[in-house]
């Protein structure tokens, strides 16, 4: 299914179609769902078919909870294919209980007599024949194609959010990397103290005092993960270009995304007005992170 557009996991399609074998109508509702869950709502006429449907759905979709509904209204049969006996009774039961409720001058529902089991001579069995299952899975397809419209719409909406969200985030990546500059002095300073206060004491193991110093310039510079954040921001537009089924992907570069900047906010402790500046773009990029995942969610 590569190569295909973004799509939403939500949207709605109905089709009807008139044929030898009555009308047949198909609904398809669709939602949000981690993986391709099902529910086929069909009418007994239709049980035979509903294998090759499922197969026909899983071509088409990938994700999503889809309710998949089916009517059937046999043909009516030809002139004299009246039940005669049977339709006097009904009318007659329809007036005696019209009678007993004091509505004795209600008028009866003529569709209604005609739907009733047995009522029209002749009318369709209760099973359709293998043949109609191509006109059937066909009538789900020409559905599958309206619903998937639908998803794209709604998925290049959802994709425009999300890049201009990731459009922000990468605009205070470049603020992040050009305060980190700035903000090398103020570490070093901070490690020269905290170096100082080791060698105050009583002579250090050199070995200690190496580990120290890698400890400290590691919990202090933000380099990496700034560069990680660089790559993921980029990875969002590369998988939302290459379209498909971008859902779970974009899930996962946003859980990295988010370590990234807990981690940068972590690190840009006690440097004073940088520091906070630092904060307050961490802050702004998590916040747009979350906004991206909360549309991503929403993509199959």
């Amino acid at each position: 299914m590569s190569g295909r557009p973004v799509r939403s996991m939500t949207g709605y399609a109905r089709v009807q179609h008139s044929s030898e074998w009555g009308e047949i109508a198909v609904s398809i509702r669709s939602l949000n769902h981690r993986g391709l869950d099902l529910h086929f709502h069909l009418p007994t006429a239709f049980d035979a078919f509903e294998n090759a449907m499922r197969a026909a759905i899983k071509e088409n979709v990938g994700r999503g909870h889809l309710d998949i509904r089916a009517t059937w209204t046999p043909p009516v049969a030809g002139e004299g294919g009246l039940n005669a006996p049977l339709f006097h009774s009904w009318m007659a039961a329809f007036h005696q209980a019209a009678k007993e409720i004091g509505l004795a001058g209600a008028q009866p529902d003529l569709n209604a007599a005609l739907r009733v089991p047995g009522m029209v001579a002749g009318e369709a069995d209760e099973y359709l024949p293998e043949a109609a299952e191509t006109e059937v899975v066909g009538l789900l397809r020409h559905a599958l194609d309206e619903l998937n419209e639908f998803r794209t719409r709604e998925g290049e909406q959802l994709a425009s959010v999300i890049r201009a969200h990731n459009q922000a985030v990468e605009q205070r990546i470049v603020e992040l990397d050009q305060i980190r500059g700035s903000a090398v002095p103020l570490l070093q300073n901070r490690l020269n103290e905290r170096l100082a206060d080791l060698l105050r004491g009583a002579a250090i193991d050199p070995l200690r005092l190496a580990q120290e110093v890698a400890i400290l310039a590691d919990r202090s510079d933000v380099a990496e993960e700034i560069a990680r954040l660089k790559i993921h921001a980029g990875q969002v537009n590369a998988l939302l270009d290459g379209g498909g089924e971008v859902g779970k992907k974009l899930d996962f570069l946003l859980q990295e995304m988010n370590r990234e900047t807990n981690t940068i906010l972590s690190k840009t402790t006690g440097i004073g007005e940088l520091g906070l500046k630092v904060t307050d773009l961490a802050l702004a990029t998590r916040s747009d992170i979350e906004r991206i995942r909360e549309q991503a969610l929403n993509l199959e």
